[in-house]
Parts: structure tokens; C-alpha cells; sequence
């Protein structure tokens, strides 16, 4: 499974003081420690909401720099905006980074997904068109539909798509855990040749001890077919269980990777 950490992120208080004052020092430092805890790739937001359009893109093309100044981890360039991706995309260098996000919307999907064909990158395709997210298995389907007939129309291979599920809180409505899980398996099923991503995050929103619900919805996720997680890799414990789901679903040949954590002693019952 591929791990995309998920701590450069505007939306954490510490990160977008760090962004507002230029600390390349602190984020850079932020970006190492993602590297030491495992990750495969780096995501990277600086939607604070603030300032101009000029001044949000120079914003992220300044935070790809230091990011890419201390390591040479792909990076995840997740923004709203289709300028500053586009932006980012510019800056980028190295092997083929991922767009975070497109979903059925035909306006968002043409533009961000022509980038994506362009840069040679990646693409998270959200399981929802305009109307929010849907509620049933039928309909979120039917979005990745749209979603992989207009981006291969516009040449971005199936390969390239990362399908997020999508998460609903079960403090809101229990049902929806399922309905994220058996939409990762009829996506996996229509779709072979495309990835799953998700955050974990959501799932356990409103509810008490939301690391044990994360780390088994993760568990689960991986049975059901999941390639990718967006998440904390600080959690020793959820670095954990991917490398064990990683061993039981056959992800793992030979149990190397967890033979060689467990020889490291990163592992945590």
C-alpha cells in the first residue's frame, strides 16, 4: 500500500503559521521526519483561503521548493484550484507526483485531468459529482464512470486513476462504513487496472477513540482492495498495520517488509 503523509497541510494550525511566516526551516524539518516514519509520498496544501490568487500560487510553488529542497519523495499537489496545481506542476520535478482531486464535475475534470496528461501525473477522482457525496454504492459507481470515460477521452490512462471511495462519518450514519468498502470492491472489480485511495480521517469523526476506529477501518479497507491511505505516519501503531495488511493480502512476498520492520523494532502491537 502506498503511505502519503498527510502533516504539510495548511489546515493544521502549526503548518499554516509556518507557511505565513516562510519557515522553510520547520516544514522542511516536518517533510524530513514523513520520510524517516515511511512514507511514499508527501502531500502538499496550502489552502489557508487567504490572500490572492497571485499570492496562494506563490505560496505553493515556494512550499514544493523547500519540500523537494530535502527530499526526493514524490509529492501530492492538493489544492482546489487548478492554478495553483498547475503552478506546483511547474516547480515539480522528479518521478510522477499525484493530483489531489477531481470528481465528476465536466469543467474540473477537462482541466485538472488535461494537467495530469501533461505532467505525466496521477489523478485522485473522488466517487461524487455536483450534487455532493451519494449515499449508496449504485450511485458513487456511476460517477466513476463519467469520471473514467472523460479522463481517457482525454488520454489519462485507467492506470493513472486513484479512485477515493469517499468517507462518510458512522457517528452520523452506521451504514456508511460498508458503503465505502464494498464501493472499493466494485471498483476494483470494474476497474482493475485503476488504484484506491482514501483518508482515514473522517470515519471516526464525533467519536471516542478514533485511532482504534481508524486503524481497523484501515485494516478492513485493505482487505477490500484499498492501494493507498492518506494519513498520519507519525502513528506507529497505524505504520503498523499496514505493513501487517500488507503481509496478509499478499502485498508483501516472502513477508520481507515485515521481517525487516520487525528486525528494525519499528513494529507496535
Amino acid at each position: 500500500m502506498l503511505v502519503i503523509g498527510e502533516n504539510i497541510n495548511a489546515s493544521t494550525k502549526s503548518v499554516a503559521e509556518a507557511i505565513n511566516r516562510r519557515d522553510g526551516e520547520f516544514l522542511g524539518s516536518l517533510a524530513r521526519a514523513e520520510v524517516t516514519a515511511g512514507v511514499d509520498f508527501i502531500d502538499v496544501n496550502t489552502g489557508t483561503g487567504s490572500g490572492s490568487p497571485e499570492q496562494e500560487i506563490a505560496t505553493m510553488e515556494w512550499l514544493v521548493e523547500v519540500v523537494q529542497g530535502v527530499t526526493d519523495k514524490p509529492l501530492v499537489i492538493d489544492s482546489e484550484s487548478p492554478h495553483i496545481i498547475e503552478a506546483a506542476l511547474r516547480k515539480y520535478h522528479g518521478m510522477s507526483p499525484i493530483i489531489n482531486s477531481v470528481n465528476a464535475e465536466p469543467e474540473r475534470l477537462t482541466s485538472i485531468g488535461s494537467l495530469a496528461v501533461e505532467h505525466h501525473a496521477w489523478l485522485v477522482a473522488l466517487a461524487m459529482g455536483t450534487k455532493g457525496i451519494p449515499d449508496n454504492v449504485e450511485q458513487r459507481l456511476a460517477t466513476c464512470d463519467q469520471i473514467v470515460e472523460q479522463l481517457t477521452r482525454l488520454g489519462l490512462s485507467e492506470e493513472r486513476i486513484l479512485f477515493d471511495p469517499l468517507v462518510l462519518p458512522i457517528a452520523v450514519d452506521s451504514t456508511q462504513g460498508l458503503v465505502t468498502l464494498k464501493t472499493i470492491e466494485q471498483i476494483k472489480s470494474r476497474y482493475p487496472n485503476a488504484r484506491t485511495i482514501m483518508g482515514l480521517s473522517n470515519v471516526s469523526y464525533g467519536l471516542p477513540n478514533r485511532k482504534l476506529i481508524n486503524q481497523t477501518f484501515l485494516a478492513m479497507a485493505t482487505y477490500a482492495g484499498l492501494d493507498a491511505a492518506i494519513l498520519n505516519p507519525f502513528d506507529a501503531k497505524t505504520m503498523s498495520f499496514i505493513k501487517t495488511a500488507n503481509m496478509l493480502t499478499g502485498k508483501d512476498p516472502m513477508c520481507k517488509e515485515y521481517i525487516r520492520a520487525h528486525r528494525k523494532g519499528i513494529l507496535t502491537g
